[in-house]
Formats: structure tokens, sequence, C-alpha cells
């Protein structure tokens, strides 16, 4: 099925090499929220992607200060999908070696991601010999069993402690809770289909290695927002951009400078988290992003006043370093808010009003938030806050790759956004002191 070799499914090596005989078998990214190609964990620290090469030399190029902003570059590996037995596929990294993956310079966006494909294009053979039975719904946008695209022995791997849960359209909550973000578990299912439909030219691909930027967070809350007034490249043919335009203009991109992407917030009173889409994102008005961004901030129990400030400093320091960076355009990245729902300050709050809410124990609720026990030495300080930048496919700044549009002064569509988010934390700040 591929031209690597055929190994034992769940033992392959986190030290790989090619001339050995184990791979890293790369599983579900969980906390996902936004985007649409799959992030996958490597190990514990580090995720990987798809690579397209204007994003690799991008990371390649960084400025210095931009660094603190944005993921950590780690390399490129060589991907491939195998499959198990039971005819399961997966999906494992080795070393990249030159010239040995498929070359995806320039491919185009299209290539990347949301291709939809027949039933008969999925059932296509790699090698011309027969599969199993193939599982079905790998193309399904639907959050089905993880069975259906990954082996039964990973599962255990993949799965979150703490359950997530859909918000639906009317702000209800749906019925299932299951172990992953359903958006990680719907782009996972594309990229393998893409990828399987295309095994008949390409063998190996090329992923970027990244920064797991949520690993230091046990119950990481997610907030993935698109920055920026205009998403299209500067390569995008009029047909896209006139598409990505309209999204814009039919959204909060237009009047703030951002919209929602994703993301997912614990919730301290039930023990799960609660997720919203992108889709989600784009219907909101601004009042309607207002309180998408309070309920980001909402553990279920009260509101995390005390993540004002350090958001707040991160969003000015992030805004003052885009501010200097001449020429740079950011177009259709995104920038990731992360907090975490495991804070002493969200597990003491039932004692802190016993007035008002008793206190309760709860079983849902991990051990060691019932009474802010487990809690790290000097948790009075602000809780630990990131902020990231993240995909940069279409990214561009003077002299870079020969591009033939430069573009003077910083990103204004960007930094306006950055300045609505400030202004709208500010004003909620100030309305709930």
């Amino acid at each position: 099925m591929c031209v690597c070799q055929t190994m034992e499914v769940g033992k392959y090596g986190k030290n790989a090499t090619r001339s050995g005989d184990r791979g890293v078998l790369l599983e579900p990214f969980i906390h996902q929220v936004g985007g649409h190609s799959s992030m996958m964990r490597y190990d514990d620290h580090t995720v990987c992607k798809p690579l397209i090469t204007r994003e690799q030399r991008f990371y390649e190029s960084l400025p210095p200060e931009m660094k603190e902003f944005t993921p950590e570059y780690k390399g490129v590996v060589s991907v491939c999908f195998e499959g198990d037995s039971d005819g399961y596929i997966n999906l494992v990294a080795y070393p990249y070696v030159e010239n040995e993956a498929l070359e995806q310079d320039d491919m185009p966006e299209r290539d990347q991601p949301r291709r939809k494909h027949s039933r008969r294009s999925l059932h296509r053979s790699s090698s011309g010999t027969e599969h199993k039975e193939e599982k079905p719904g790998l193309a399904s946008d639907s959050t089905e069993s993880m069975q259906e695209t990954k082996s039964p022995r990973m599962d255990l791997h993949i799965h979150s402690d703490v359950p997530f849960q859909m918000l639906d359209g009317n702000s209800g909550l749906s019925s299932e809770k299951i172990s992953y973000n359903p958006w990680s578990l719907r782009c996972h299912k594309q990229q393998l289909s893409r990828m399987r439909s295309e095994s008949k030219d390409r063998k190996l691909y090329k992923f970027l290695l990244l920064e797991n930027v949520v690993h230091h967070f046990k119950l990481p809350c997610v907030l993935d927002l698109k920055m920026g007034t205009r998403q299209h490249g500067d390569d995008a043919s009029e047909e896209k951009a006139a598409r990505q335009m309209k999204k814009c203009e039919q959204s909060t991109s237009a009047t703030l400078g951002v919209r929602v992407c994703g993301m997912q917030v614990y919730q301290l009173d039930t023990g799960h988290y609660l997720c919203r889409n992108k889709y989600y994102g784009r219907g909101l008005s601004i009042e309607g992003f207002r309180n998408a961004l309070y309920q980001y901030l909402h553990n279920g129990i009260e509101l995390r006043k005390d993540l004002f400030e350090p958001v707040l400093a991160k969003l000015r320091s992030l805004k003052a370093v885009l501010e200097r960076q001449a020429s740079y355009r950011f177009y259709s990245s995104s920038l990731l808010i992360i907090y975490d729902g495991k804070d002493s300050r969200a597990g003491t709050f039932v004692e802190r009003r016993p007035e008002t809410r008793p206190k309760r124990v709860d079983s849902s609720v991990p051990e060691g938030l019932q009474d802010g026990s487990g809690t790290e030495p000097g948790s009075s300080a602000q809780p630990k806050v990131d902020v990231r930048m993240i995909d940069f496919a279409h990214s561009t700044f003077k002299g870079f790759r020969d591009d033939p549009t430069v573009h003077d002064g910083p990103d204004m569509g960007y930094v306006f956004g950055l300045e609505s988010l400030i202004n709208i934390m500010e004003q909620m700040r100030e309305e709930n002191q």
C-alpha cells in the first residue's frame, strides 16, 4: 500500500530512521478547533501538518521578535499511509530524505483543503492490489466513530480524559459527548480521503513539524481567530478572491478585522469542553462576536476575569511587534488564544462565594479541581496564557520568494483586528469589575 515497509501497528519508535524498521505513528491532534488541514500529533511536544512550501519558507525567515508569537518550527518529515491487517488506515512519519517525498512546491491551495471525492476514488489502491473491505465514511463530515478511520488499537492514545460536546446553532447542547474535538476528526477524515484518493501517484508526503503550543496546559481552552480584513493571498484567482472577499463582507472580518474560526472551552460545572466551529463564527454580528468571546472566557460557573490582564498584555505586545514589520502581510492567518481550564482561581470559586453557590462534589470534574488542590505553588499569580499566530500559507513580505507584489507599511488589517480584540476585552473588563 505504501513504498514503506509493512510494520506492526502501534509500535513505531519515536526516534525512527528510514534505514531501520520504525516510523512514528501519527494520531489526530484532538485539540484542533479550526483550520482545514489536519493537524497530527507527532509526540507530546510536536504536531505536524501537510507542507506548503510558502509556509515552510516563511517559518524559516521569521524575524526574531515574531518567534515569541509563533509555534517553533522543527523541520520536515516524510509521511505515508499504511494499512493494518484489519484494513484500517494509519499515517506514519519518517525522517525526511531530500528528493524522496512528494514535492509540493507551489501546490495550489485548492489541492490541499476541502476537495470532494467520489466513493469510487476512495477505493482506489496505490499498489494495484485489492484492499480488504474499505471502512465507510472517510470523506464524511459527521463525527462518526474513530474506528472507521483508525485502528481500534490506537483509540486509547488519541482520546482525551475530558469529553467534548458541540453547541448546535440554537446554542443548545448536542446529546453526544466525544473524546476529541469534533473539528479535529472532520479534518482528519478529509485529509485521509485526499491522501488515499491521490495515492496512485503520490507515495510520500512532506509534513511540517511544529511546536504543540497547548502541551503546557492540562485542560487547554483554545480560541481560533481568523485575523485581518482580507483573507485571499496575492496569488489568488479572481474567483477565489471574490469568494474570500464575500466571506469577509458577510462576517465580522469586515467590521472588526477578526472572526471566530473555532473554540473549545472547559466547563467547570459539567466537566466537559464546549466546542464551536468556523460556521458558527461566520454568522456572528459584532454583538455575537462579543458574546462568543465572553463564552470563551466563562468556565460555566464564572467569567474568568483573572484572564483579562495577561491576555491583553500579550495582545498589546503582539500589536507592537507587528506594527514594526513593514511590508509583511499575513493573509488568511489565524491567531490562537490559549489558557488552562484547570486553574486555582476557577477551582476555588465555589469556596470564595458560598453564599451564592454552595460547595458541592461533582464526579464529572477531574480530581484536583474540586477544592483547588493539586495546583502548583504560586497559583495566586496571574494565570498562564498564550497567544500564537499560525497558518502562513499566504503570507508575504518584501523580497520573499521574489513575490511580484510588494506592500508598504505594516499589515493594518491584522492590526485592526488586534485593536478590535483589545477594545472589546477592555470594555468587558470594565463592565465586569
